[in-house]
């Protein structure tokens, strides 16, 4: 009796842990590439853990941790680390300190969990219970690149943080899911994003006399037009993809037609064949511009590839799910057309995230992005356990 005394105490003082970590972390958010302070403090925690190897400035604000016990396979957990900037609207306790900051997408959760794996694992190394090697990556910009279009994940990888790495894990929460749900998915089960920038060119003129002129704004009807009815006619409807325009600009004055029209917005898909042919159906809603009397400019930034979970390491992540705790419910299904930089490392390596529900039990739709996002931090734990237990069990995997 004593000893189960012992062991919910500490399991207790464990899931108290993870909600302070959690909530230092959303009280001081940082915005991609300037985790200075997540990544002290992410550093000095991990300190606390024996036996852990600790790397700063990896992808510029990145830290990673080692834990190796003897010879064996190489196994890397990832978790990111950024904010967004975005005014917080929640009024609780731990609401963000920093003005147009705030974890909207929960990567204060991630790297809470992530350091509760690190503690745990530390624990698991200093009594023997795994061979082999854990690196855990704290990852820096998930949301954002740099001025040469990078996001963190392509900048920690070029400083080699998958060497010798066999398999990688990740998890995400997710409010559409309540605590004590996980989603999975094999294959695609996020987006590639690309944005793309176009000009749509006339000569503008006078409002009172527009038929000396040609006119981008007429122009940019026709492109509207076939622009939205291009996944219908031009797609088939088997395919996953999707293009947004979020941004138009132009105009200076009532009563001035414009020279430039200003178009820029979003192109999503799942396979590589897709993403390439969706660019192409983009470009070609503007050619329009040019039998009407005009001319355009099309760009395009390719973004991070779409997340294509291995199918083996989904497998184990399951397994892990039904013997960690028979409880949880495991829903199967891609994510949805959302973006995730984790993409870059699963397409290096074989690699799988999961979704890990967080709904709070408010009836509130808190949706991922936006300024009252929160989480049920019962679902910190449980992240926890599923990414301690599946990286063991690749560790430990008999791959004959």
């Amino acid at each position: 009796m004593q000893v189960e005394k012992e062991l919910m105490t500490n399991e207790q003082n464990f899931d108290k842990q993870l909600i302070e970590w959690r909530r230092h972390l959303h009280r001081h958010p940082e915005l991609s590439f300037q985790e200075e302070e997540t990544a002290r403090f992410v550093a000095e925690t991990l300190r606390r853990f024996e036996g852990v190897s600790i790397q700063t400035g990896v992808g510029r604000t990145g830290v990673v941790a080692t834990i190796t016990n003897g010879p064996g396979k190489t196994v890397a957990i990832r978790a990111d680390m950024d904010a967004l900037p975005i005014q917080e609207t929640n009024n609780h306790g731990y609401a963000s300190k920093n003005h147009g900051v705030m974890h909207a997408c929960g990567h204060d959760a991630h790297t809470a969990i992530l350091l509760g794996a690190a503690q745990l694992l530390s624990e698991r190394s200093s009594n023997g219970s795994f061979t082999g090697t854990i690196k855990l990556l704290f990852q820096p910009a998930e949301e954002a690149t740099d001025a040469e279009g990078l996001s963190g994940a392509p900048r920690m990888m070029a400083e080699g943080v998958l060497d010798g790495v066999e398999s990688i894990i990740a998890l995400h929460v997710c409010p559409w899911h309540d605590v004590g749900v996980i989603q999975v998915n094999e294959g695609y089960s996020m987006a590639s994003v690309d944005v793309f920038h176009a000009e749509i060119r006339g000569t503008g003129g006078h409002g009172g006399y527009p038929h000396l002129g040609t006119d981008p704004i007429w122009m940019l009807g026709s492109v509207l037009q076939t622009f939205y009815s291009m996944p219908t006619r031009r797609l088939s409807p088997l395919d996953t993809a999707v293009a947004s325009i979020g941004e138009i600009r132009t105009g200076t004055a009532s009563n001035v037609i414009p020279e430039v029209v200003s178009v820029t917005g979003s192109i999503r898909a799942y396979s590589p064949e897709v993403r390439e042919q969706m660019i192409l159906e983009v470009e070609k809603a503007f050619q329009i511009v040019v039998p009407l009397g005009g001319s355009y400019d099309f760009t395009v930034v390719r973004g991070e590839p779409a997340l294509n979970n291995d199918g083996s390491v989904t497998q184990i992540i399951k397994d892990t799910v039904r013997e960690v705790d028979a409880t949880i419910l495991i829903e199967e299904g891609p994510f949805g057309l959302g973006g995730e930089d984790f993409g870059y490392m699963a397409q290096a390596v074989p690699g799988a995230m999961f979704f890990l529900g967080c709904a709070l039990p408010d009836g509130i739709r808190r949706d991922l992005h936006t300024s009252q996002f929160d989480i049920d931090e019962r679902c910190l734990p449980i992240g926890v356990n599923i990414l301690v237990e599946s990286a063991l069990a690749i560790l430990n995997r008999s791959d004959s």
